[in-house]
């Protein structure tokens, strides 16, 4: 059976590209948001496995969405996804209960290790 997967990116672009990736993986993107207001909402609905997470976005950010979804469902797995990698990005996200980092441009073995180390709980 796959898993469910919420992508969460501002651009419609980064959403095709993650769906191509796993397009023939375990994985299904079974819902896309553009915003962080609008995936607390549908996390809600859509219960995903894993949840990809961009961190700049208008309106509510990536990384304030995580901490809102992990508040309300300590068992949610999310991947932080940023071509901007800083350390103190990074160490927030991980304080927040962040499972990783995937970097932009997706790199595709990364990507799927990235997934696997997720459900690993590494």
């Amino acid at each position: 059976m796959s898993k469910k997967i919420m992508v969460v990116d501002d651009s419609r672009i980064v959403q095709l590209q993650l769906q191509k990736i796993l397009a023939d993986t375990d994985y299904e993107v079974v819902a896309c948001c553009q915003s962080g207001e609008e995936a607390v909402e549908l996390y809600e609905k859509v219960r995903p496995d894993l949840v990809t997470m961009d961190i700049l976005m208008p309106g509510m950010d990536g990384l304030e969405a995580a901490r809102v979804i992990l508040e309300a469902h300590p068992e949610a797995r999310i991947l932080m996804v940023s071509s901007l990698a800083y350390d103190d990005t990074i160490n927030e996200a991980s304080k927040i209960g962040a499972k990783g980092f995937v970097y932009k441009p997706f790199d595709r073995e990364k990507v799927i290790i990235s997934f696997q180390s997720a459900f690993a709980g590494t």
